[in-house]
This record gives structure tokens, sequence and C-alpha cells, in this order.
């Protein structure tokens, strides 16, 4: 069976861990541990957010006085695909042993008139104190939004249209190789309507969502969208959440999921499954094992009644 992977941005960096290279090299062996007993039996390709990542090189470059300007933000997206797919596939390697394992840049058009470009919603880097975020909102000229503990940043989410390495995943795929791919949700590209020249764009596409369009163009059978919840709850925070063993892409959209944490995962998912006819999933990082084989978690099918 052929899988793609998405983990979330906090895989690697949890919230209210110090942003540490040491903190995500040791997270990461979690992370490899979920991934390799579904590698010995199934076709894998990995996807991951950058959320975290992301956000933190964007301060640091914000704050470097040897720069002119920041560095944009498909540049730092593809900063953090290297440093994030060189982590997965240096423990994978260990984990699997004779394994071919690559990490590959990969590059998302987006549509330069997006209308998300005008109202970001995407959040990345940490979370701020409100004095200390509007403080930084009005010196760095930042969107900030309230998240679920404090107050973040936000960007434009474009939505991803195609993903530019898809026949190279292909071929990698074919040769028996273990691919991550698509980190971030891709480094955001606009496209010269005449030329097809490639301009970078300010932004930070989803990564579900590229997921649910890699899984669709490879023909995945399964996608396994990772997260810190064991699986889709509704009225998620309130005193009748329930969790949602089960449901169609309908039934999932009904439930009204937020913007900045479950819609987007919910949203893929319904995608996939509508697009392709095959099964999608919600659900912890540890379990992936238990998901993928009916065990745990939150299930998308086509042809699936709930009660």
């Amino acid at each position: 069976m052929r899988i793609v992977i998405a983990l979330g941005g906090n895989a690697l960096l949890h919230r209210g861990e110090r942003p540490d290279a040491a903190v995500q090299e040791a997270n990461i062996d979690r992370v490899t541990t979920a991934i390799a007993a579904l590698a010995q039996e199934h076709e894998i390709v990995i996807t991951h957010g950058n959320g975290p990542q992301i956000g933190l090189l964007a301060v640091e470059s914000a704050a470097d006085p040897a720069l002119s300007a920041p560095y944009p933000l498909d540049l730092l997206g593809a900063q953090t695909q290297g440093m994030i797919g060189s982590l997965l596939a240096r423990t994978l390697h260990d984990a699997l042993p004779g394994r071919r394992i690559a990490a590959l840049v990969t590059h998302t058009l987006v549509r330069a008139d997006d209308p998300a470009f005008d109202h970001p919603t995407k959040f990345v880097g940490q979370v701020y104190p409100y004095e200390v975020a509007s403080t930084l909102a009005r010196t760095r000229g930042w969107h900030i939004a309230a998240d679920t503990t404090g107050w973040r940043r936000v960007v434009p989410s474009p939505a991803p249209e195609r993903i530019l390495e898809t026949d190279t995943v292909h071929e990698l795929l074919n040769s028996g190789t273990l691919v991550i791919c698509a980190g971030g949700g891709g480094v955001p590209v606009t496209a010269d309507q005449d030329t097809g020249a490639l301009t970078g764009a300010e932004a930070v596409i989803d990564k579900d969502l590229t997921a649910a369009l890699l899984a669709e163009d490879l023909k995945a059978d399964f996608l396994l969208i990772l997260t810190d919840v064991p699986c889709v709850y509704a009225g998620y925070g309130t005193p009748d959440q329930r969790p949602v063993l089960g449901a169609t892409p309908a039934e999932l959209r009904r439930g009204g999921f937020p913007d900045g944490s479950m819609g987007p995962k919910a949203e893929a998912a319904a995608r996939f499954v509508e697009h392709t006819g095959g099964l999608a999933a919600i659900g912890s990082l540890d379990a992936a094992y238990e998901i993928v084989h009916g065990r745990s978690g939150t299930l998308v099918r086509p042809d699936l009644t709930v009660s």
C-alpha cells in the first residue's frame, strides 16, 4: 500500500519547548519509531509541517543587523525543508538499514491572485503574550491573531495548485525509495503566464492540503495525517467534547473545525477521499501503525455510515 504521511509541525517542536536544535534532534526519535513500522510494510512518502521552525528563522532574520532586509518566507521555507528533511533522513537511515531514503526540496505552485495573500491566516512561530505580539506587529509589520494559548504571527496561506517535483517523487518511489518531500507545504512559487518563470511567494502553504494534493497525484491508497490528539473531536475543548471515530467527507466538513487547527486537516482528508475513493485518517503520531490498521484515530472513507 502507498501511504502519504503528513507530520504536524509540532512533531519536532512541541508547544512550550525551547526551539533548540538538541530538542528537535531528541524528538525526531519518536517520529522515526512511529514511521519505521509502517515503512517495513508499505511504500511511504513523508511530508511535514514547519510552523515553529519557519517562525524561528523569520525572527532571527528580522533581527539580524547584517541584513538590509529579512529573508523572504519562500527561502526560509526552503531552509526548513533542508533541516527537517536531514533530521528525518538520518534517523530513518539508522532505523531502516538498507532502505533508500531521499529528502527532496519541493516547490508548490500557487496563484498570484489567490485572495489568501490579502487575508493572512496561517500561524507561524512561537506563542506570545498580547503585549509582546502587538509590539512585534507594530515594529516588524506582522499580522497577528489569537491562538489557543496566546498570540502568534499569521501569514498568507494560498491554496496549492500543483507540486512541481511530483514526477521526480514518482521515479524515486518506483525505485524503492522512501521519500521526504513537500515540507511546510512546499516552497511557494508563482509562474509567469507568458514565460513560466518561477518567483518565490511571501507565504506558507498549509502542509495538509499539499499532502492531499500530493497523495492524489501519486495515486496513494492512504493519506495519514498525524497530529498531537488521538482523533478528531466534535466540540473540542467544551463540556460536550466527543470523539469522531469515523466520518464521510461531508460529515467531516459539517463539523465546523477551526481554520487554525483541525480545519485544514479535516478538509485535506475530505478532499483526498472525495477525489480518489481512497482512505484517509487523522490521529496521534504515536499511534500511526494502529491508525492504518483501523485501531485508532478518525477514519474517513466514502462509504462509511455514522449512526
